[in-house]
């Protein structure tokens, strides 16, 4: 099974390549994708890019709720975006975002609630979508893997807070600010 590369790795840091044709590699690739998405539990994972399985290409899936069916989007491109209907600043929305690849590790980051992505299946069969909410969140998450951009990077240059979080004796969850 493929594993999941923590961070710094040098895959994670670099403009992923363009798939050229989808053939069975790239079909077992996903496959083998989707496993390693719904086999993460701690954190569980909503979303993963090729480069975080070591594997240098324009691919994600995302999976918003365990009971949904994984979307691939292949070679996929942000061509519009939009603030929320009544946002006041005008531009984005900030949800907690965290990794796969960094560990409890978390931040703040501000997104777009709307955004229109054009990308293939692993059908070759080509949309354009327009998607909000969660959904937009995970795609520009991932579409920042692609590009070799990790959430912390949009934490830092949008002047949030990153947090580790840990588990007390009881197993509950905390968050502590990491100073930097």
């Amino acid at each position: 099974m493929l594993q999941i590369l923590n961070a710094p790795h040098e895959v994670l840091s670099k403009k992923a390549d363009e798939i050229k044709s989808i053939d069975s590699s790239i079909v077992s690739l996903i496959k083998e994708m989707i496993d390693v998405l719904e086999s993460a539990t701690d954190p569980i994972g909503v979303g993963l890019a090729a480069p975080q399985v070591g594997k240098s290409l324009q691919l994600f899936i995302a999976k918003p709720k365990s009971n949904s069916k994984a979307s691939v989007f292949i070679n996929p491109k942000i061509i519009d975006k939009k603030p929320p209907i009544k946002s006041k600043k005008g531009l984005k929305h900030k949800k907690l975002e965290g990794c796969l690849s960094l560990k409890d590790i978390w931040g703040e980051v501000e997104r777009y609630s709307q955004v229109k992505v054009e990308y293939m299946d692993e059908k070759g069969k080509k949309y354009t979508k327009v998607l909000n909410g969660f959904m937009a969140t995970i795609v520009q998450h991932e579409i920042d893997h692609l590009d070799g951009i990790l959430f912390p990077k949009r934490v830092l240059e949008q002047k949030g807070i990153l947090y580790k979080s840990e588990r007390d004796e009881k197993g509950q969850d905390f968050f502590e600010e990491i100073k930097l």
